[in-house]
């Protein structure tokens, strides 16, 4: 006699939790909701593309609008500071009958005013001594001369020359001594 009880039936295996196949009236259904989820998606990041874009824009806009400003005003400040300087100037030439004692004393006070000025703006004047290493990045040198100092440094100042925010504005013509 066979054994019936150790031989599953139908009923006896689990059913498997796949869903039954959708008909094509109800997969057209799905593909319409998807696609208006999609569709709702894609406009919602149009938007956020198109507010980020006219975000960048505007940060664009305002920070030339202060590079502007911060360049106007930074010539504004250097020009009022440079005012008591001409004021000293037209007060010196005003006076006819100066002693060259006084023309002297004006020139140098007017000298302070305009070196004052200067160094409030942050220009400050390279005038290397003598015997300074010569640095080709502050200097310019305009001759060789033979020289008791050491090759390749400042033997003379011909010119100085002038850092604005430790750039160079103009370099310091020099003589430099030459090798022996």
């Amino acid at each position: 006699m066979t054994d019936h009880a150790s031989t599953p039936t139908p009923d006896d295996v689990p059913h498997s939790a796949a869903p039954a196949p959708l008909s094509e009236a109800e997969q057209l259904a799905q593909a319409q909701t998807d696609l208006a989820l999609l569709q709702a998606k894609s406009a919602d990041l149009a938007d956020q593309f198109l507010r980020a874009k006219a975000d960048a824009e505007n940060a664009r806009r305002r920070a030339e609008e202060e590079v502007s400003k911060a360049r106007k005003f930074a010539l504004e400040s250097f020009a009022e500071s440079l005012l008591p300087v001409a004021d000293s100037l037209e007060a010196g030439l005003a006076i006819k009958d100066a002693t060259v004692e006084q023309i002297n004393e004006g020139a140098q006070a007017t000298l302070r005013q305009l070196v004052a000025a200067l160094e409030r703006n942050k220009v400050i004047a390279i005038n290397p001594a003598a015997g300074t290493k010569f640095d080709p990045h502050h200097h310019q040198a305009i001759s060789l001369v033979p020289s008791e100092l050491e090759a390749n440094t400042v033997v003379a100042v011909l010119q100085k020359g002038y850092l604005i925010a430790e750039r160079v504005l103009r370099p310091a013509l020099v003589t430099v001594a030459a090798p022996k």
